[in-house]
């Protein structure tokens, strides 16, 4: 999965421009998705959904999220009153009248992102906590070779210098051992999707 450039999210036409000014970009990555075309969009979703979500993920990963987990229950960092709607508002009572009638998209209990909206070609989540306020964005996009691929960022606006620290922190655990295994899982469902669909 290569990481992009910045420019390539802020000059696609994307609804979350609208409303994400106060947010830092973070990562920008593309995934493969041979074949695709322009309305592939939701096809991507699903096989996403299909292949599941972290717990489907290989073991280091899954011990990290664990980890994760742990220390933010010990610390207090995931406690309901830092999360959406009460540290923070969600990006949700930001949207225009139309986003906010348009399908949020399901929300999973084996994601902590919680749906804001989803459309043909782009959908986002958000989480908060004691550390930072992140929303992911997916977006259907023309690539570099002209394909359509699926394209993440992840935008942050983190809560301090202790959010600014933890961002730091946990950087090469991305980098290295998280993405990689999630442009895995991502690409494989694409290549899979009709398998998926059969069964």
């Amino acid at each position: 999965m290569p990481r992009i450039a910045e420019a390539t999210y802020i000059e696609q036409p994307w609804r979350i421009h609208e409303f994400t000014r106060d947010f830092d970009v973070e990562d920008v990555w593309s995934f493969r998705t041979p074949g695709a075309g322009p309305d592939d969009f939701p096809a991507m979703l699903a096989a996403m959904r299909a292949a599941g979500g972290p717990a489907k993920q290989p073991r280091l990963v899954r011990f990290l999220f664990a980890a994760r987990w742990k220390l933010g229950a010990l610390f207090g960092w995931d406690n309901p009153s830092t999360g959406v709607g009460e540290r923070v508002a969600s990006l949700r009572d930001r949207l225009p009248s139309d986003l906010r009638a348009a399908p949020r998209g399901p929300d999973d209990e084996g994601m902590p992102l919680t749906a804001v909206y989803e459309l043909d070609t782009e959908s986002a989540r958000e989480l908060a906590n004691k550390t930072v306020h992140t929303v992911m964005h997916l977006g259907w996009a023309r690539g570099a070779n002209g394909d359509y691929e699926l394209q993440m960022t992840v935008l942050v606006k983190p809560n301090g210098w202790f959010g600014r620290l933890y961002m730091t922190a946990i950087a090469p655990f991305r980098y290295l051992i998280v993405y990689p295994a999630l442009t895995r899982q991502w690409e494989r469902a694409w290549r899979d999707r009709h398998h998926a669909e059969a069964r």
